[in-house]
């Protein structure tokens, strides 16, 4: 990768909707030669994809949560369960496996405080092996899909 690709992964990331030719225009690039980079960069492996931003707030999901869970077990069955089931909540909108404690960091959404508690008691604490979840609620984002640095 060179300065070039850094460049039309930087434009990328700033607006997925370039045009090729627009995207070739502002890293000084005839089409033809960005085109194959930028297929270069998504067969690579580099580009995973290309979507929209959402406002949550707009859409009515005005509470976030992050919530921090330890599992009973750490055997690959109980991981693996775990994991399809929380793939399955669409509320769960970030999820990490950890070292240590806890064993999951997962970032949930929610209308308000009362649809967090339903979908806290009915589903995430339902999730297979839980052995126990901690919540903390977010006041405020400040910083939201940054670009990579590159």
């Amino acid at each position: 990768m060179d300065e070039i690709d850094r460049k039309i992964l930087a434009e990328l990331q700033d607006d997925g909707r370039l045009t090729v030719t627009e995207l070739a225009e502002r890293v000084r690039l005839s089409v033809s030669p960005c085109h194959r980079r930028v297929r270069a960069l998504e067969r690579s492996g580099v580009i995973s994809g290309y979507h929209a931003h959402l406002d949550s707030s707009v859409l009515g999901l005005n509470f976030s949560a992050w919530v921090f869970v330890t599992l009973r077990e750490g055997d690959r069955g109980a991981v693996g369960a775990f994991e399809e089931a929380v793939a399955r909540v669409p509320q769960v909108v970030q999820a990490q496996r950890l070292f240590g404690e806890p064993d999951y960091l997962m970032r949930v959404v929610e209308r308000d405080l009362p649809a967090f508690q339903r979908l806290y008691d009915e589903h995430l604490a339902a999730l297979p092996g839980v052995q126990r979840l901690t919540s903390t609620l977010v006041m405020k984002d400040l910083i939201n899909d940054r670009p990579l640095p590159l």
